[in-house]
C-alpha cells in the first residue's frame, strides 16, 4: 500500500468528532454472545442493538432522536428462542428490520409508529413481535443483509454452511449457495448482482446468487482467525481484513475477476493486536473505514489506481466491540460531515462519531457530496429473481442541503468496474516516465529569441543576485584564469558551431513533425564529430559578449567559493582545538576530584580509629524489668578519704 508521500486530496484533513457523553445512549445493554457480528445497525431514523436478555433471544430499537440515559425497563422485540445474532435494515423502508437468531430462524419486523423507549408511568411495558418468520436454515443464522437495488430480496449465511436468497413477500428461499465451511462474512456488488462470501476454509469466493454457481474462488488470509470482506462499491475490487500466519493484522483490495493470482500489490499489514478489523466502505468518498475490535481507534484510507492512501486515524481511549456506519442520506450536509459511526463503548454506552471535511464555506460542498443511493428500490424482488438487473436510484443531497423534497433519479449500471481514474493516472505516470524526445516538437516551431542575450543577463535582477552571491569579490575575471581554457568555453563554441547548421536544415514552411526532427539531428551529428576529433594541442578562439560576461562571473562565484570553503575549514580546526582543550580541562577536574575524595575516606577513618567505644551500663533487674542503673553520685574527694 502506498503512503509515503503526501498527495494533494479533498478528504487528507478528514477528522472524527467525539459526541458528548449527555448526546450519547446510556444505559444499554450490548449481547455479551462471541459470534462475530458488528452486534449494531443504524438508518436515518433507528439504532438497533443486540440486547442481552434472558428468556430467549431480543434485540433492542433506540430512535436516535432519544438520546441521553434510556430506562432500565424498554420494549424489546422478542420472538427468537434463542440469542439474537445479528440484524440489518431494510434499505426502502426504515421501519423494516431483519434479524438472524441462534435458533436457526430469520425474522423479519415492523417498527411501530410514534415508537420510543420511554413509557409513561404506570404504563404497562408492551414487546414487539415479528411480522414473520422465515425457516429453512438447519443451524443458527450468522449473517442478514438486504439486497440493494432488489426490494424485498434477503440474503442470510448459517451455520448449515449455505447462504439463501429469500423473497420476503412469498415467504421462502429462492437460492440456496452451498459451502465448504462456516460463512463468516459477506457483501453485495454496486448491483447486487453479485455477492462475495468468505469462510473458515480460508476462501474467497464471488457467486452469481441466481444461478447458484462460483464465478470466482482463491484463497484468501493464511490466519486461523475470521477475515471479513466488503465490496469496494461500482468496482469491481473487494477489499478484505484478515491475519497471516503470525497472527498479524492485514487489509488487501482483491480483482474479483481473478481471485487466484492474491491480492493487488500483496497483503497490507496494519498491526499485531488480536482483535477482528471491521471494513467499511464509503462509496461517496471512495474512503475505506477500518475499527479493531478491542481497539479505540478507527483508521481510514482513501481508494484510488488500486491503492490504499493513509489519510488519518480517530483515537479514542475507548474500545468498541460493535460498529455501524450511517447511510449516506443521512448524514448532517450543513456540518459537511461525510461519514457517522455509531460504536459500542464498554457495552453499555454507544457514541457517535463524526467525520468531517474542514471547509470555511457555509455553502452545499458538491465536490464532497456526490448522488448517493436513494431510499427507493430500482427494481422488485420477482424482476431481480428472473434475471432483470438495475442500478440504484439516486438523490442529491443539494436538495436536502436546501430543505427541499429531493429528486430521485436513475442510476447507471456500470458497463465496466476498473479500478478509479486508472486510465489518467496510468497516462500521467508513464508521461512522468518517459523522457522527451525530439520528435515530438516540430523543427518548423522553434522561433530564436527576439531579446539579445547581453540585454538578459544585464538585468537589475542578475546584477543584484550576483553581487549578493560575490558581496566583496570582484566580478571581473583574473588575468591568470583569462587565459586558461574551460569546459564552458567548450560547451558554447559547439553550441555556437551547431546553431547555424540547425537553422539552415529548418524548410520555412511547417513539414511533418518527425522528419523535421530527424533531418535537424542528423545534420548535428557530423559537427560533434568533427569537435572531437579536432587536436587537443588546438585552442578554440576566445568567446566574446555574452559568453565571455557568463565565464567571467561564473569564475568570480567559484573563487568565492573556494575562499568560503578555507574559512569553513579554518573554523573546523578552531573547534577541534576547542575541544581537545576541554577534554584536558575536564580530566584535570576527574583527577582532582579523585585526589580529593581520597584525602576525605582518610580523614574518616583517622577520626573512628581515634574515638573510643562507649563503656557500658549495668543493668538492675526491678519487678521483673531490667534497668540501666546511672551513678549520679560524685566521687569522694581525696581529702574526705584523708580525714576518715
Amino acid at each position: 500500500m502506498s503512503g509515503r508521500f503526501v498527495r494533494a486530496s479533498k478528504y487528507r484533513h478528514v477528522y472524527g468528532q467525539q459526541t458528548k457523553k449527555e448526546l450519547c445512549y446510556e444505559n444499554v445493554r450490548v449481547s455479551n454472545n462471541a459470534w462475530d457480528s458488528n452486534l449494531i445497525k443504524v438508518n436515518p431514523l433507528y439504532l438497533s442493538v443486540n440486547w442481552n436478555a434472558s428468556g430467549g433471544g431480543a434485540f433492542a430499537v433506540i430512535p436516535l432522536s432519544e438520546r441521553g440515559k434510556i430506562p432500565d425497563q424498554i420494549p424489546l422485540f422478542r420472538g427468537h428462542t434463542a440469542t439474537v445474532l445479528d440484524t440489518d435494515w431494510n434499505p426502502f423502508d426504515d421501519h423494516v428490520i431483519a434479524s438472524g437468531s441462534d435458533d436457526g430462524k430469520v425474522g423479519i419486523w415492523k417498527v411501530p409508529e410514534d415508537f420510543s423507549v420511554f413509557t409513561e408511568q404506570g404504563e404497562a411495558i408492551t414487546d414487539v413481535s415479528p411480522t414473520a418468520k422465515l425457516s429453512g436454515h438447519t443451524r443458527k443464522v450468522g449473517h442478514v443483509q438486504f439486497h440493494p437495488v432488489a426490494n424485498n430480496v434477503l440474503a442470510s449465511s448459517s451455520g448449515d454452511y449455505t447462504v439463501k436468497l429469500w423473497d420476503i413477500e412469498a415467504g421462502k428461499a429462492k437460492t440456496t449457495l452451498k459451502h465448504n465451511d462456516m460463512i463468516v462474512s459477506m457483501s453485495f456488488n454496486y448491483i447486487g448482482s453479485l455477492i462475495a462470501t468468505t469462510s473458515r476454509d480460508k476462501k474467497i469466493r464471488i457467486w452469481d446468487p441466481r444461478s447458484e454457481k462460483v464465478v470466482v474462488e482463491g484463497p484468501g488470509h493464511a490466519g486461523a482467525k475470521n477475515q471479513r470482506v466488503v465490496w469496494m462499491g461500482e468496482y469491481d475490487r473487494i477489499a478484505t481484513t484478515g491475519f497471516s500466519r503470525m497472527s498479524d493484522r492485514q487489509v488487501a483490495i482483491w480483482d474479483t475477476t481473478d481471485i487466484k493470482k492474491g491480492p493487488i500489490g500483496d497483503f497490507f499489514m496494519l498491526d499485531s493486536s488480536a482483535g477482528i478489523c471491521m471494513p467499511f466502505y464509503d462509496e461517496g468518498t471512495k474512503c475505506l473505514y477500518l475499527a479493531g475490535k478491542g481497539d479505540g481507534n478507527i483508521r481510514y484510507f482513501e481508494y484510488d489506481n488500486d491503492e490504499l492512501y493513509p489519510l488519518s486515524e480517530y483515537k479514542s481511549a475507548e474500545p468498541q466491540r460493535g460498529l455501524a456506519f450511517m447511510p449516506k442520506r443521512g448524514v448532517d450536509v450543513h456540518e459537511n460531515e461525510v461519514v457517522r459511526a455509531y460504536k459500542t463503548v464498554h457495552d453499555t454506552l454507544i457514541e457517535p462519531i463524526q467525520f468531517i471535511v474542514p471547509r470555511r464555506a457555509e455553502t452545499f460542498q458538491s465536490d464532497i457530496y456526490p448522488d448517493c443511493p436513494s431510499g427507493e428500490p430500482a427494481i422488485s424482488a420477482a424482476e431481480w429473481f428472473d434475471g432483470k438487473d438495475a442500478a440504484p436510484k439516486l438523490i442529491n443531497l443539494e436538495a436536502v442541503y436546501d430543505g427541499v423534497e429531493p429528486v430521485v433519479v436513475d442510476g447507471t449500471i456500470p458497463t465496466s468496474a476498473p479500478a478509479p481514474t486508472a486510465a489518467k493516472i496510468v497516462s500521467a505516470h508513464e508521461a512522468v516516465k518517459e523522457e522527451p524526445k525530439p520528435a515530438v516538437t516540430p523543427a518548423a516551431s522553434y522561433k530564436a529569441p527576439e531579446k539579445d542575450l547581453d540585454k538578459v543577463l544585464s538585468t537589475p535582477k542578475v546584477d543584484d543576485m550576483l553581487s549578493k552571491a560575490s558581496q566583496s569579490e570582484d566580478a571581473a575575471v583574473p588575468p591568470m584564469v583569462a587565459n586558461e581554457e574551460s569546459s564552458w568555453d567548450a560547451e558554447e563554441t559547439v553550441e555556437e558551431s551547431a546553431k547555424p547548421v540547425v537553422v539552415e536544415t529548418v524548410p520555412t514552411s511547417a513539414p511533418e513533425p518527425a522528419p523535421a526532427a530527424v533531418e535537424a539531428v542528423e545534420t548535428v551529428e557530423p559537427v560533434a564529430e568533427l569537435v572531437s576529433e579536432e587536436p587537443v594541442s588546438q585552442r578554440t578562439p576566445k568567446p566574446t559578449g555574452a559568453a565571455s560576461l557568463v565565464a567571467s562571473k561564473l569564475e568570480a562565484l567559484h573563487n568565492h567559493f573556494t575562499d568560503a570553503k578555507k574559512t569553513l575549514e579554518s573554523y573546523e580546526l578552531r573547534f577541534a582545538e576547542i575541544i581537545a582543550l576541554n577534554a584536558k580541562e575536564l580530566a584535570a577536574r576527574d583527577e582532582r576530584i579523585g585526589a580529593l575524595e581520597f584525602e576525605v575516606e582518610t580523614l574518616k577513618a583517622l577520626v573512628l580509629a581515634k574515638a573510643e567505644p562507649a563503656e557500658e551500663t549495668p543493668a538492675v533487674e526491678v519487678n521483673g524489668v531490667k534497668e540501666n542503673v546511672v551513678d549520679d553520685a560524685p566521687e569522694p574527694l581525696e581529702e574526705t578519704a584523708a580525714e576518715n
